[in-house]
């Protein structure tokens, strides 16, 4: 199993003294690894208090026999919204106050060597579809609008940072894409005034609160690298493979002041074969594991959908090859 000293060594850019670390932004497959099914969503949502209370722990006990079987070193608590269309939630999420009490339970019921990560918000996305263009001409129309939705944004995020820091979670995540296969969405301008400073503060204020801070974003984000690993983040999670982000390269341009995590192809892991899997995860682990600074995990959520065979062949690569 990789563990929580890995994790860390991992996230202060430093080479583990055992493995490369596994952690994923978010696993939806906890029915499959393990035969049995967590109870989340609507279906969490229909059940009495004292039911919901039960189920909360036996989806503890179902998540980390799989934590325990995929040898990850962190843990992400289950609780964001996930929409399948505008408005209409999915099945991985939970309501609020029972995912910090997910948390509680994790942590009570987790050895000690593993870690917890819990994704708190905090910096500005690239819009949703379906306010895209409406968010755009604010850009330019109206950016003292932009600027009050920043700030509030990060005021929340680090509310819900300092609440899950309360329940045990070590490691915070701000899931705030910036960037689409084609680069960032904001332009340097932009970056500097409603981003950057905010990435910076919100990193700040994770780090006061004795946690480590991530950032996950798709897209390409090399025209940024520089600027992302500037503002004190730990690390950055994606490396977003479809979007042409080499973990290689982006190890060499900012391995020394921040951690990558990823990047597994997420569609490697849904449409590909145990051997594709396998092989691309034995030749990132090959490629980027000197040195350190390197956490193994998808370029994105683990899906339902992927074939558990895929995942696991993804460990026995990792198993194979991701010993230092």
């Amino acid at each position: 199993m990789s563990t929580r000293n890995d994790m860390i060594a991992a996230l202060q850019c430093r080479q583990p003294a055992g493995s490369v670390p596994i952690w994923e932004l978010e696993f939806h497959a906890w029915d499959i690894a393990s035969g049995r099914h967590v109870v989340m969503g609507r279906e969490f949502e229909t059940l009495s208090p004292g039911e919901q209370d039960r189920a909360l722990h036996a989806n503890a006990e179902i998540i980390l026999s799989v934590v325990e079987q995929m040898h990850f070193a962190a843990l992400t608590v289950p609780g964001s919204y996930w929409e399948i269309a505008p408005g209409v939630p999915a099945y991985y999420w939970l309501p609020p106050e029972a995912r910090f009490r997910q948390a509680h339970i994790l942590r009570d019921k987790a050895p000690a060597e593993l870690m917890l990560a819990g994704i708190s918000g905090g910096v500005m996305s690239m819009p949703a579809a379906q306010e895209y263009v409406e968010f755009s001409y604010k850009l330019f129309d109206v950016p003292e609008q932009i600027d009050q939705r920043a700030r509030t944004g990060l005021a929340n995020g680090l509310e819900n940072a300092r609440r899950l820091r309360d329940c045990g979670v070590e490691v915070i995540v701000t899931a705030s894409d910036v960037a689409d296969n084609h680069g960032p969405f904001f332009n340097p301008e932009q970056m500097d005034r409603f981003i950057l400073p905010y990435m910076h503060e919100w990193a700040e204020g994770i780090k006061t609160m004795d946690a480590y801070s991530i950032l996950h974003s798709d897209g390409n984000l090399a025209p940024c690298l520089d600027s992302i690993a500037q503002t004190g983040l730990n690390a950055l999670q994606a490396i977003d493979p479809t979007a042409g982000m080499d973990m290689r390269s982006a190890k060499d341009q900012v391995g020394d002041r921040l951690c990558l995590c990823g990047n597994v192809d997420c569609g490697l892991l849904l449409t590909g074969t145990p051997q594709t899997v396998h092989d691309a995860t034995r030749e990132l682990l090959l490629r980027c594991k000197d040195g350190g600074g390197l956490v193994l995990g998808a370029s994105n959520a683990v899906q339902m959908e992927v074939p558990i065979k895929n995942y696991r062949a993804m460990i026995q690569a990792w198993s194979d090859h991701g010993r230092y």
